[in-house]
């Protein structure tokens, strides 16, 4: 038998040359703060990847590309890039290497050396074109010009902000420019004309400005001459909602979803009388962006932003009037003087206020007509917790709730403490083993709402994205970071509730043995038999770890108690590393 040598390796040479390309996967990054086109930007770095990979037979297989989230996230807060991160877990990723756009975009600070490892660990290859090829984990140098180019990306972001807000400020006060963001109440926007830089005049954008809106710019005159004369805040929203005027946010609600717009609140009468835009004047810069630890025991996590007032010395007023102004500079300035008298200046000595008498029942208790937490108040050293849901808005805001909700405090302890007591004392502790018992063996599970009550968490989620749309168009940050807290206490209770449910549909019924029940009911017992002399802030720490709702019925005058056993509330104390 003969065999063709020549064939043979022609064949072979076929096939090598017929071979499939190495995979590769692409990441890239743009975001506003690049001032880039994201399309032509993302072109531009595939063209860059591919002329790298190209020559030694490799083809991008699947891409990953963040478009709009800053370079100062870290990967793990980008959706593209932690989906990668994601996808290099698989042994099945469909990909050898992950080849850079541009390293300066994807790695901001120290991201490099945070993130590297993760591609050692996994066997995959990281390469950049900057470098010429894969980077070696090994190599000194590719570490060296890696770093180089996180810190050139973390001072080119610093560099654009120092510009961007030195040339906002020079607009500002210059040509009192208007620099974009919600127009205050009283005011709407008209065309001015071409935008005066050529090249977004050339892609069509044009100049804008303020000039009074017709429907609401007398009332914020009337406003203006409330107040100069004699009026409150308060009695002014009265008035307003009485006369069926829109507030804000009733006025505006494509922009204003967050906001019920019931009524006239306080705060929109505030913020009307303090706003120095009424006087025809721009200002700018009345709040700043901070960026804070997401979580200061994890500093990998990196910054999230958070909008602050500045004092009014920081504040960038245009020298000239730039639109035509609904009250007089004299008029707005004895307003101010008006709301100084009335209210604590920001630079009086502020004295530690400690409470004699500390509420027992703090955050515990709920109206039951709002549902929401009433406030604890003293009146002559008697504690008392009132709801005042209707003093966040005007009394004529039509809702159907008393303009006080009082409970005095006092004569719920003795009740209520009795009522724990027995129920878990030595005399009844039988009684309610038994119960428990019974319940357990019933196959009744865990107590637990049969539909999750209150917003889910995509909505809870919804809610947060429209409050600090708010804050960074202005709104009152005292206010908003209230909506804030009670909208995140809703998501982590919807949270709990979604992950409820599915536990039980997945597993059976929970039968706790008498041993168990017992032991449950003897360390209860300990807490609930500390609550007879306690101080009122141990008395708290008791009722926080048994989960006390407290929810009072002014029609009634009473109160329904109930407790949460489900979780272990109280501290454990950890043992030689253990707990």
């Amino acid at each position: 038998m003969t065999v063709d040598h020549e064939h043979l390796r022609h064949d072979l040479a076929q096939r090598s040359f017929e071979a499939p390309p190495l995979p590769f996967a692409f990441y890239g990054r743009v975001s506003t703060e690049d001032n880039q086109d994201p399309e032509s930007s993302r072109h531009w770095q595939l063209s860059l990847a591919r002329t790298l990979i190209t020559p030694r037979g490799g083809a991008i297989v699947e891409e990953f590309f963040d478009v709009g989230h800053s370079r100062a996230l870290p990967w793990q807060r980008r959706p593209d890039a932690t989906r990668l991160l994601t996808a290099l877990r698989n042994p099945r990723r469909g990909f050898t290497a992950v080849v850079i756009g541009e390293p300066h975009r994807a790695f901001y600070g120290n991201q490099f050396g945070l993130t590297m490892p993760l591609f050692t660990h996994y066997g995959v290859q990281l390469w950049v074109p900057e470098v010429g090829g894969p980077i070696d984990p090994d190599n000194e140098a590719h570490d060296l010009v890696m770093s180089v180019f996180g810190g050139m990306s973390k001072g080119e972001r610093n560099r654009v902000k120092v510009r961007v807000r030195t040339a906002m400020a020079s607009q500002t006060q210059l040509e009192g420019r208007y620099l974009g963001g919600r127009p205050p109440y009283g005011y709407t926007l008209k065309d001015l004309g071409p935008h005066p830089n050529p090249a977004k005049a050339a892609d069509g954008k044009r100049l804008r400005g303020l000039t009074p809106d017709p429907q609401t710019a007398p009332v914020v005159q009337r406003i203006f001459a409330m107040y100069l004369a004699g009026y409150g805040i308060f009695a002014i929203a009265e008035a307003l909602t009485r006369d069926d005027v829109l507030c804000p946010s009733a006025y505006d609600r494509a922009r204003n979803r967050h906001r019920d717009g019931l009524a006239w609140s306080k705060t929109a009468v505030r913020t009307i009388l303090i706003n120095p835009r009424y006087t025809g004047r721009q200002v700018w810069n009345k709040q700043r962006t901070d960026e804070v630890l997401l979580d200061v025991n994890d500093v990998a996590l990196g910054h999230t932003p958070i909008m602050r007032w500045n004092r009014r010395d920081r504040w960038v007023t245009s020298n000239e009037l730039v639109h035509e102004p609904l009250i007089e500079q004299h008029d707005f300035d004895r307003v101010q003087e008006m709301l100084s008298l009335r209210a604590r200046t920001a630079t009086a000595p502020k004295r530690a206020h400690r409470s004699r008498h500390p509420y027992v029942f703090k955050s515990l208790v709920h109206c039951g007509i709002c549902h929401r937490k009433m406030q604890g108040q003293h009146s002559h050293g008697v504690a008392y917790y009132r709801c005042r849901f209707p003093q966040e808005y005007a009394l004529a805001n039509r809702v159907d709730h008393p303009r006080n909700v009082i409970m005095r405090e006092d004569i719920l302890i003795t009740p209520l403490d009795t009522w724990l007591v027995q129920g878990f004392g030595p005399l009844q502790r039988r009684h309610t083993i038994a119960a428990l018992l019974d319940q357990a063996h019933t196959g009744i599970p865990t107590p637990t709402p049969a539909a999750p009550q209150g917003p889910t968490v995509a909505e809870c989620d919804a809610k947060l994205a429209r409050y600090r749309a708010a804050l960074e168009a202005g709104a009152d940050p005292t206010v908003v970071t209230t909506w804030i807290a009670e909208t995140q206490a809703e998501r982590q209770r919807a949270e709990r509730l979604q992950h409820t449910p599915a536990e039980q549909e997945t597993d059976s019924p929970q039968h706790f043995t008498e041993a168990q029940i017992t032991a449950i009911v003897d360390e209860l017992g300990d807490l609930v038999r500390a609550l007879r002399n306690a101080e009122p802030e141990r008395k708290l720490e008791v009722y926080r770890s048994l989960g006390l709702h407290l929810a009072y019925d002014p029609e009634t005058q009473t109160v329904r108690a109930s407790v949460d056993l489900a979780a272990h509330r109280w501290d454990s104390v950890g043992v030689r590393g253990g707990t």
